[in-house]
């Protein structure tokens, strides 16, 4: 079996640009793949095409071996942007080969550790950055059967909070606590906005509401600075999501002063790769909450991956909360059925793309997330 070529397609959802791989082959089988990373779709897009001619002809079951061809021998450190282009591809080539075996994806990955997967919700509080909001919009997430959620109460802020603004965010913490009661858990999104000693502020500050983490507090890039605040901070911290090569965790992990970390399969160039980091936490006694909050085969993609992993903790649902249309891009979309995921059996990923669909859904440039901007929250960017 040769890949012979490979298509691209971009559906304009308004809180991000998805970008969608299928790749082809000789013997009429074909995957599907994502490489979605804010803000760069078209980037991304014009990547995969100038990468594929890397790797036609090649036999997709060589996953090693096309990712060496499509990281290793460009020889340019292209970031995010390149291990997207690169996951698109490589997705899709694991797709391709469930089908061929007539096995999930996840067989293929060390096998099935969970009959089905816990989620996490969000993007559920599109709405004014209120108490009162965030309080009515938390118990619709629990009337659905989540026990689980995640939310940024901080607004634009960056670096640090004025005073105003930090009892204005405890309060959002404090308010979803007491909308969604003591057994459900809350996950703080910080979006690498603070410095050091604000993030411990914070941190300690609403320790008794009992998050089950604070989100990148810090950001990504200093891994200093986030070891320390991991330290010192009362509620666990969570991190991993920006990193795009197992070096990078590896330089956190040595520290021994995380614990969950959320790998983006598509920032690692795809799931083979997400899955020896995986490998490397569990060494270090750490779990596992990939960062899941692209488009649809992403969400199907993550579902197989944590399927296979023993230390897997959570699973991020952001699909349900997105667009009502999502739902008809792809064929057997991830469900969360009383805030669990079923785990699929069907060969490959088991979706397929809507092209048609897809189609009705043209890219927009303002299609991104601006976390810097006021009301970013409510979604409305136009």
């Amino acid at each position: 079996m040769k890949i012979t070529a490979i298509e691209t397609y971009i559906a304009g959802n308004p809180w991000k640009n998805w970008v969608f791989a299928k790749v082809l082959t000789d013997e009429g089988v074909y995957g599907i793949g994502e490489g979605t990373v804010n803000y760069f779709a078209r980037t991304v897009e014009t990547a995969i095409h100038e990468l594929k001619h890397l790797i036609l002809g090649l036999d997709p079951f060589q996953i090693e071996i096309l990712s060496q061809k499509l990281i290793r021998d460009v020889y340019t450190d292209g970031g995010q942007v390149h291990m997207c282009a690169v996951s698109a591809i490589e997705i899709a080539c694991w797709d391709i080969l469930g089908k061929v075996t007539g096995q999930p994806v996840y067989n293929l990955l060390g096998g099935r550790c969970h009959q089905k997967l816990r989620a996490y919700a969000n993007g559920w509080y599109r709405g004014p950055r209120t108490p009162e909001s965030f309080h009515e919009k938390a118990r619709d997430v629990v009337r659905r059967g989540y026990t689980a959620l995640k939310f940024d109460p901080f607004g634009d802020n960056w670096r640090t909070l004025p005073r105003y603004e930090f009892d204005l965010s405890l309060d959002i913490v404090r308010a979803v606590r007491d909308a969604v009661g003591n057994p459900v858990d809350i996950l703080i999104e910080g979006h690498c906005r603070f410095n050091p000693s604000t993030a411990i502020e914070f941190a300690c500050a609403m320790a008794d509401t009992r998050p089950m983490w604070f989100e990148e507090p810090v950001p990504h890039t200093n891994i200093g600075a986030m070891v320390e605040v991991a330290r010192r901070s009362p509620v666990p911290i969570a991190t991993g999501e920006s990193l795009f090569n197992k070096q990078q965790f590896a330089d956190l992990l040595k520290h021994d002063s995380v614990h969950i970390l959320q790998p983006e399969p598509l920032n690692l160039g795809g799931l083979w790769a997400t899955r020896k980091i995986a490998d490397m936490v569990d060494a270090h006694f750490g779990m596992i909450a990939p960062h899941s909050a692209q488009g649809p085969v992403c969400s199907a993609a993550c579902a197989h991956l944590n399927a296979s992993l023993p230390n897997f903790l959570i699973h991020e649902i952001f699909d349900e909360f997105n667009e009502p249309w999502e739902k008809e891009i792809v064929t057997h979309a991830v469900e969360v059925i009383d805030g669990y995921i079923e785990v699929p059996e069907r060969p490959g990923l088991g979706i397929d793309l809507n092209i048609e669909e897809i189609l009705k859904h043209p890219y927009q440039q303002e299609n991104a997330i601006p976390l810097f901007r006021k009301g970013w929250e409510k979604r409305q960017y136009k």
